[in-house]
């Protein structure tokens, strides 16, 4: 499986059944390729012009089913959230 197949696909948490996002990046060990956790976006304010929020670092382990469109995972939201780094602009 390619990294741009896993960009395309929604995460789901099967505890709550919240929708938190789409996958962007991923933590990789190298040399090993091997995928470490997924990351996905938390949601801003107003369609995400404003502020962001914290992302979601969610270890692979955690992963409990891969669909064509969905990635299920079982994790408390909360607890995977990882400050999102600043940027120059602060709102």
């Amino acid at each position: 499986m390619k990294f741009t197949d896993l960009m395309c696909k929604e995460v789901i948490c099967i505890s709550n059944g919240q929708r938190l996002g789409f996958i962007s990046d991923a933590r990789v060990e190298l040399p090993e390729g091997k995928i470490l956790s997924i990351i996905v976006p938390g949601r801003g304010k107003l369609f995400g012009l404003l502020r962001c929020r914290d992302d979601y670092v969610i270890p692979w382990s955690c992963i409990k089913r891969m669909g064509p469109d969905i990635v299920l995972v079982d994790i408390r939201p909360e607890e995977c959230c990882v400050p999102r780094p600043r940027l120059g602009l602060h709102f």
